[in-house]
């Protein structure tokens, strides 16, 4: 009797190490939608036609304070005829972990026609603040936060967000904390679209931001964005209504992916 009841629980045992082993492979084989090393550049253009400056975004496998993180790097800036008119130099960065994208260290250094801000944000979440540094005004203050995402983090955490089984119309929402204050963000499915690109036909989804209407937006819905339909789920192309005319991102290069970028039919 007491041999049986060991056998029993030996394969008992056996079981779930095998279980274990299956659960673990299976959630080795669920593709990340990003990695380090990843680069992204943008083409941006004014009114559709005009060169209005470049834009790229970078991911580098970092250690911050001991602990594993995704190092972004997100950098704007205008060229051509609209730099004599309006000169951009913006820096944004933003440390993370590489799992659930929570951010530890955001970075803002920018320089938009002379307006300018540096600012370091810290967050800690044993004690759910924010610790904003203000560089340019010389001033600290703490903030309350609660499961918090920068300006940046916030493009990964979305790019993690399981989207291919959403229905139109569905939204996802997040905490975005910016400068010194927490801001409901959604965004808005609006369905599958396969668009022409440099590279060749790309299948799409189509988003739409919910962005403040006001001084820059004609309205909060005045920015849609199509990311591809793989499982990379990077953006290849935004168009935002402006205030006066539009602006247009469009991709340009890539390298570095995690996942074989879909291209439906060469050109």
């Amino acid at each position: 009797m007491w041999n049986d009841k060991k056998i029993q629980m030996k394969k008992y045992i056996t079981f779930l190490a095998l279980l274990c082993l299956v659960l673990n492979m299976s959630a080795q084989e669920v593709p990340t939608a990003f990695k380090g090393g990843e680069w992204l550049k943008y083409r941006m253009s004014y009114s559709g036609f005009l060169r209005a400056g470049t834009a790229t975004l970078e991911l580098k496998n970092k250690t911050l304070k001991g602990k594993k993180v995704i190092h972004a790097i997100g950098k704007g800036w205008t060229s051509g005829m609209i730099s004599w008119f309006f000169k951009v130099n913006d820096r944004y960065e933003s440390y993370f972990t590489p799992k659930n994208v929570k951010p530890y260290l955001f970075v803002r250094d920018i320089d938009e026609g002379g307006y300018k801000k540096k600012r370091n944000i810290t967050f800690n979440y044993d004690n759910n603040t924010a610790y904003v540094q203000d560089f340019i005004k010389q001033k600290d203050s703490i903030i309350s936060v609660r499961s918090p995402q920068d300006m940046i983090s916030t493009f990964y955490f979305l790019r993690n967000h399981d989207t291919k089984s959403m229905k139109k119309g569905e939204e996802i929402k997040v905490s975005m904390f910016f400068d010194d204050k927490s801001y409901p963000f959604k965004l808005r499915f609006l369905g599958y679209e396969t668009l022409k690109t440099k590279f060749g036909k790309v299948k799409t989804q189509k988003f739409r931001p919910l962005v403040q209407a006001g001084r820059v937006f004609k309205a909060k819905e005045s920015v849609t964005v199509w990311i591809t339909a793989d499982d990379n789920k990077i953006p290849i192309k935004m168009k935002a209504s402006l205030a006066v005319g539009s602006l247009r991102a469009e991709l340009e290069a890539y390298k570095g992916l995690a996942n074989p970028f879909e291209i439906t039919f060469t050109k």
